[in-house]
């Protein structure tokens, strides 16, 4: 069943988060269209390579032609060309950013999909998707467009109060130019009384004004510290659970949108403000109220415009190597990475101005770190205006590159008790700009970063970072592996699973997940408040073996995503089974029956176990050696299931492997996942590499002086297939091994 078929199947609250996945950077009626095209191609290589992408977008806009002749509703087909269209104006010269959206769309539905086969939701997630609920959002909406209401009335009543002051200002100048006799008449007193009339009037609507004035910036004063600043710290929140695996992060335009109403709404009162100190200049009079409150109201504005700004300056994409792009926030020196800022704030007025400088491990304190590292390439970069984002002002850098400074004397001074992969380092982003009359600073800085040298640290790097972002919601702790928390089991086991969503679609369930606790802390990891340390997780070596607990897992993520994609995905592999289990599961099962499990005391290894039931009733285990990815990398490993073969005393060669667990005929579980043979090439035979085990027996034949024993098969049968095969003889334990 393909990926869009299984998603449609879902219930309606989780089609609500792919809703989130699709808008006008990748309308839905393309995935609904092309789904099964879309899902055979290889989007995240191309997100990484130009000339890749190209072509694959060249062939997204031919097969949407193809699809758009073939559509028979006028309204479709209409709707499909408009989209093509769109699709070439917007990613004709990056047809590399529509591969990373389309990648990225297809990644979050497979973790979606993995969520809802899992029993329960962990607590992380659960928390993630009441984050955007859509009463909150709703709720705000409201309150934003109230003030820009609220706004634009007081915009009426400045000119209406423009209007009678230059009513009162024509009359009473009219009166000033009379002459001193005119003045004492009586109709000269009725001019002057309503005069003061209006003076009242207009003393009146000059406090009222001033009071819905105040009114207005309590109210963004309050939406901004009790629901805009809270929903961009939910949103830096979720970017962290999203930066290790987590949901999908969305929501950043609909900030962009709060934010910018909200400093619209600002600008606005300012000028409000401007025009009320112009119209004091033409009249005033003891006890004017606005010479009084307009200073203060000034400074509140100013201080509300600056630190709405201020805080709309985000990282929209955190640093990471184009090379590992499910593994953000760590570098490698000498490695291209890129990251990219944003400012939530629409401001045309600085459009093409805001110049952007990033410093590494800015104002660090001395001592803090063993290593200090720099900047090599260009540091300084404008923002811009970027179309796909509702036009957002926005800089990414892309080929920035850190190079470890030199120490005299060759030191780098007093090692820490920190290991490479647990110092902390962090990028800063600055920029200064003025915009109507106020001189603002901008500066954020990314969460923090793992720094390597070699990849051979990428794994421990990684541990550190997820450690970090799912234990603390601090920006910038640098030290927090100076003494690290520790982590309840639920936690861990909800970020584990989506290491194996993220990497190899399908995340773990219950069960897995069960084996994983028991082989990190024992019978306890039943409860899921026992708490793991740091040092437990990545750095304690298991008992009895030379790796951690996640260097082994670790592995066995890379063998499945470069090995058993396909058989994994298909749910095929059990995977995380203890040996007892194992010999529970298949004892009572037909000879044959056979597991998939990954080794326990072999980094990145596969092995699979099979039962044959004896005459007396009882069961034999087997389980060959395991395959690690340099084995692998010769045969697939359906292959391997199919080719089998084991050598006994006196026995011709067969393939043990019948049923996988519980009774799936082995074809029908990997028949096509099976590579096709080759065919002849004259003038050569081909030949076919056969995984063959010997399984010796425990009793040893005594065989006469110089005589060969019998092979088990015919002379020639054993002569064509030592001409014709070539073998890969394993050794094989029984009646158990690992």
């Amino acid at each position: 069943m393909s990926q869009w078929k299984q998603i449609q199947q879902l219930e309606i609250r989780l089609l609500e988060h792919v809703d989130y996945l699709y808008d006008d950077n990748f309308p839905m009626d393309i995935r609904q269209g092309l789904a099964n095209w879309i899902e055979s191609q290889d989007w995240d290589t191309a997100a990484n390579d130009g000339s890749m992408a190209a072509a694959m977008f060249s062939n997204l806009l031919s097969q949407l032609d193809r699809q758009c002749s073939q559509e028979q509703n006028f309204l479709q087909r209409h709707n499909l060309k408009i989209i093509n269209q769109q699709l070439q104006v917007k990613y004709k010269d990056n047809p590399a950013l529509m591969a990373k959206i389309i990648s990225t769309c297809l990644s979050e539905e497979r973790r979606i999909i993995s969520s809802a086969c899992m029993q329960e939701q962990g607590p992380l997630e659960k928390s993630m998707q009441n984050s955007v609920s859509y009463e909150r959002q709703k709720n705000m909406d409201n309150r934003v467009a109230i003030i820009r209401s609220s706004v634009q009335m007081v915009d009426q009543a400045v000119k209406y109060i423009e209007d009678m002051q230059d009513d009162f200002d024509f009359r009473y100048k009219t009166l000033q130019s009379r002459d001193l006799a005119e003045r004492n008449t009586d109709l000269m007193k009725q001019e002057v009384t309503r005069l003061q009339e209006m003076l009242n009037r207009l003393d009146f609507k000059r406090k009222e004004i001033l009071s819905k004035m105040n009114d207005v910036i309590k109210e963004i004063d309050d939406l901004m510290t009790s629901q805009l600043s809270p929903e961009l710290l939910d949103w830096k929140r979720r970017q962290q659970i999203a930066d290790i695996g987590g949901p999908l992060l969305t929501g950043l335009d609909q900030l962009q949108n709060w934010f910018t109403l909200t400093a619209q709404s600002l600008f606005q009162i300012k000028r409000q403000l401007d025009k009320l100190g112009e119209l004091i200049l033409k009249v005033t009079y003891e006890s004017d109220p606005i010479p009084v409150q307009k200073p203060q109201m000034e400074e509140r504005v100013k201080y509300l415009i600056y630190h709405l700004i201020q805080s709309s300056f985000v990282v929209e994409t955190q640093p990471c190597m184009p090379t590992h792009p499910h593994r953000p926030l760590i570098i490698k020196t000498g490695v291209q990475f890129t990251t990219k800022v944003r400012l939530l704030v629409k401001l045309p007025e600085v459009d093409y101005q805001l110049k952007v400088k990033t410093t590494f491990d800015k104002d660090l304190p001395p001592g803090r770190v063993n290593r200090q590292f720099f900047i090599l390439t260009n540091n300084t970069k404008a923002m811009d205006i970027e179309d796909s984002s509702n036009g957002c002002l926005s800089v990414e850098f892309r080929h920035l590159q850190l190079k470890e400074k030199k120490y005299v004397n060759g030191t780098k001074g007093t090692e820490g008790l920190l290991t490479v992969t647990e110092e902390l380092h962090s990028l800063n982003f600055e920029a200064h700009f003025t915009v109507q009359g106020l001189a603002i600073d901008l500066e954020t800085c990314s969460l923090p970063l793992v720094v390597i040298s070699n990849v051979s640290q990428l794994a421990n790097g990684w541990a550190s970072v997820m450690w970090y972002n799912l234990l603390t919601d601090e920006t910038r702790n640098l030290a927090f592996f100076g003494s690290p928390p520790r982590a309840t089991w639920s936690q861990l086991c909800e970020v584990l699973s989506w290491q194996f969503t993220t990497f190899a679609g399908r995340g773990l369930n219950r069960e897995q997940l069960t084996m994983l606790g028991e082989k990190l802390l024992g019978q306890q990891a039943s409860h899921t408040d026992c708490q793991v340390s740091w040092s437990k997780f990545s750095k304690e070596n298991i008992p009895g073996k030379p790796f951690s607990f996640w260097l082994w897992l670790d592995c066995i993520l890379d063998l499945i995503k470069k090995h058993l994609l396909p058989v994994w995905n298909d749910n095929y592999i059990m995977g995380f089974v203890s040996k007892e289990m194992e010999r529970a599961l298949l004892k009572d099962r037909d000879s044959g029956t056979f597991l998939l499990r990954f080794s326990e005391s072999h980094l990145g290894g596969i092995t699979f176990t099979w039962v044959e039931q004896g005459d007396n009733g009882e069961a034999k285990f087997n389980s060959v050696e395991p395959y690690t990815k340099s084995r692998l990398s010769a045969l697939p490993f359906a292959d391997i299931i199919r080719d089998y073969k084991v050598i006994s005393d006196g026995v011709v060669p067969e393939n043990p492997l019948k049923f996988l667990y519980p009774d799936i005929p082995k074809d029908e579980a990997f028949s096509r996942h099976y590579n096709s043979h080759q065919s002849k090439v004259d003038p050569y035979l081909s030949s076919t590499l056969i995984p063959i085990s010997e399984l010796r027996s425990n009793v040893t034949r005594t065989l006469p002086h110089c005589q060969s024993p019998e092979p088990p098969m015919t002379p020639g049968e054993f002569d064509m297939l030592s001409e014709h095969l070539c073998f890969d003889i394993e050794t094989m334990s029984s009646p158990y091994s690992e």
